[in-house]
């Protein structure tokens, strides 16, 4: 079974969430634990995202979804484990980043190459 190429991306992105998020917890990089943690995160997520675009994808709409989900999924963790706020702004402005993700996707065509 031939994977899809925007597998590997939006797992990359949910990797970049995670990364993000043990980034916070590493205390400035100064947590041992969650230093190595968070790089090996990143590492993948950049991995991910790199067998994404060798199946053909554009640069430009895999690294929209990539940082969409990233930047998504690093909201949600905020609010439910860090217990950040997010204002009514905020949520406009979440909308303008999923609408962005998904302009890219119908200007690219998002399709993979032959």
């Amino acid at each position: 079974m031939r994977m899809n190429g925007w597998t590997p991306v939006l797992l990359g992105g949910v990797f970049e969430t995670g990364w993000s998020a043990t980034m916070r917890m590493s205390d400035g990089f100064t947590d041992p634990v969650f230093d190595v943690l968070t790089l090996s995160l990143l590492f993948i997520s950049t991995w991910l995202l790199n067998m994404g675009l060798k199946t053909g994808l554009p640069v430009g709409a895999s690294y929209a979804v990539w940082v969409g989900v990233g930047a998504l999924g690093s909201i949600i963790v905020g609010l439910a484990v860090f217990g950040e706020a997010i204002g009514n702004e905020g949520l406009l402005c979440l909308g303008m980043i999923v609408a962005g993700v998904v302009g890219m996707n119908l200007v690219s065509g998002g399709d993979e190459k032959a």
